[in-house]
């Protein structure tokens, strides 16, 4: 082989490498705090706001504490919740942000 061919050949192993690594990062959840793009946080904010009800979203996150996707909500209240989605979508906790009455599932303390 001609060096060319194998300058070229390199670099295309590098090219492929480095794309298999954004990848596994993206299949594997990305980077903690990133935010959702795309028909991703449309799905994820969807879910969220048909779990609390009426709110504005002020923030998404993929991999969020250790779940596929995070929604914050600022209720009409006032008050802000986190919901916590899974990779299908399906809200799996919500939390109070506001250090208020509402425990991991979204119920009252009693």
């Amino acid at each position: 082989m001609n060096k060319r061919v194998k300058v070229v050949i390199g670099a295309t192993a590098a090219a492929m490498v480095i794309a298999g690594g954004a990848v596994a990062a993206t299949a594997s959840g990305g980077e903690d705090d990133a935010p959702l793009t795309g028909s991703a946080r449309e799905k994820a904010t969807a879910a969220a706001l048909a779990h609390v009800g009426e709110g504005t979203v002020v923030g998404t996150e993929v991999g969020e504490d250790g779940v596929a996707y995070g929604v914050e909500i600022r209720l009409t209240d006032g008050s802000q919740v986190d919901v916590k989605l899974d990779e299908g979508f399906q809200v799996i906790a919500t939390e109070n942000d506001d250090d208020g009455s509402q425990n991991e599932t979204g119920n009252a303390d009693d």
